[in-house]
């Protein structure tokens, strides 16, 4: 297992006991020149260690995986959920040197539709599936949480794709707080940037492993991340997300538009925000419609971890 520096990953592999390497120990600044010298560094570190372990096949989200199995003649498969459209960069750098594109059914891989093996899910059921994440309500006594709570999350917005997009303000942050409290509700912010100074008293302070038993326990998410808004989604939990992206990531517009169980507002329109947030924390029976939607989802849609599985089992007896 071979990672960059990147949000929350390497405490995640520490808490697993996974054995990694970090290749890019420092995260890299932002712009097309910086990124393709990080493509660049990663490329010249992997090369003498592909070469030492000489694997059969090479699995990754990254364009430099895609790369050095092409050139070196090594099997590889590239595993995303977000559109053609969304990491258009990302896509020039991996989609034509990868052999299989594997991703949700509903993901648009532009050009490259005949590399595509598409699945009945989200790749985040991979590891929130109930027949995989055992929900731990203990949890939120752990840290003391005061229920019923919403939770809001300001997403670093850092990712080469998220340039020019626009999320969360702290004046919008401030109203859905008030909001929050008029309705009842315990207010409580994650986010792995620094918070301003007058938000510091709501900060969630968790294990990253935590994370998902305490979105699972929540009313209510506002975020202007499209990956926390996916994941809640899957849990059961309502959410809110205020970003560029609504109305353009495949995977959230089936979620919103199929189950009900999401809501995109562009920025701008903080009106229509706050209204949707009134709506949904005045809705006394929003949790249990919630995870009656949740369910219905998940009756049509597979185990992720269970189909990657098998895929990749016989991928690997194909190969041998």
């Amino acid at each position: 297992i071979l990672i960059k520096s990147k949000d929350v990953l390497e405490d995640l592999l520490i808490a697993d006991g996974l054995p990694y390497q970090n290749i890019l120990v420092k995260n890299r600044k932002q712009g097309k020149l910086a990124i393709l010298f990080s493509l660049i560094q990663r490329m010249v570190i992997m090369l003498p260690i592909i070469r030492h372990f000489k694997p059969n096949l090479m699995i990754s989200t990254d364009a430099s995986i895609a790369q050095l199995g092409f050139f070196m003649q090594i099997k590889r498969i590239t595993i995303v959920e977000d559109d053609y459209s969304i990491i258009k960069t990302l896509a020039r750098l991996t989609y034509p040197f990868t052999g299989i594109i594997l991703c949700p059914n509903v993901c648009d891989v532009g050009p490259w539709h005949t590399k595509k093996v598409g699945y009945n899910g989200y790749m985040k059921l991979g590891y929130l599936h109930p027949d995989i994440f055992k929900l731990d309500g203990n949890i939120c006594n752990y840290y003391n949480l005061t229920k019923p709570f919403v939770l809001i999350r300001m997403a670093q917005l850092t990712a080469h794709h998220d340039a020019g997009v626009e999320g969360l303000s702290n004046t919008l942050v401030g109203a859905l707080i008030k909001l929050s409290n008029d309705h009842g509700r315990a207010v409580y912010i994650t986010t792995e940037a620094a918070l301003p100074s007058q938000f510091e008293p709501y900060g969630l302070k968790i294990k990253p492993t935590d994370i998902h038993h305490i979105l699972a326990a929540a009313d209510l998410l506002v975020s202007d991340s499209q990956s926390m808004s996916v994941e809640a989604a899957i849990l059961g939990t309502p959410s809110i997300r205020y970003s560029s992206f609504a109305g353009r990531i495949s995977v959230l517009e089936e979620l919103e538009h199929t189950f009900d169980l999401t809501y995109g507002i562009k920025p701008g329109k903080t009106e229509q925000l706050l209204s949707k947030a009134h709506s949904l924390l005045s809705n006394s029976l929003l949790k249990l419609e919630f995870t009656e939607k949740k369910k219905a989802m998940l009756s049509e849609k597979v185990n992720v971890t269970t189909f990657v599985h098998a895929y990749l089992t016989n991928y690997v007896t194909d190969i041998n």
